[in-house]
């Protein structure tokens, strides 16, 4: 399930994923940072502490990890997620373009 194109659209604050199936989805910076699963993110939601995102969190920038999923960079500093591509299938929603 790996995608066709992956691009930063909206002055970086959206990821639109087109999928090999034609489908196209389109993921919020914010909703991808909180959806982070880094160690760090999952102690903080364990224990409970909220996370307090600046408005109009961006990535920043793209990384392809192996053949498998991104790595993905954000403007608060955040850098540790791993987003597999079955994972950013099932955060998304398709876009209506």
């Amino acid at each position: 399930m790996q995608p066709a194109e992956i691009a930063l659209i909206e002055d970086q604050t959206a990821l639109t994923i087109t999928w090999r199936d034609g489908e196209v989805s389109r993921l919020d910076a914010d909703v991808l940072r909180r959806a982070s699963r880094a160690a760090s993110e999952v102690r903080r939601q364990s224990d409970g502490v909220g996370l307090n995102l600046p408005d109009g969190v961006r990535v920043d920038a793209v990384q392809l990890v192996g053949s498998y999923a991104l790595r993905l960079f954000f403007s608060d500093g955040h850098d540790r997620g791993i987003y597999p591509w079955a994972y950013l299938r099932e955060l998304s929603t398709p876009s209506a373009a």
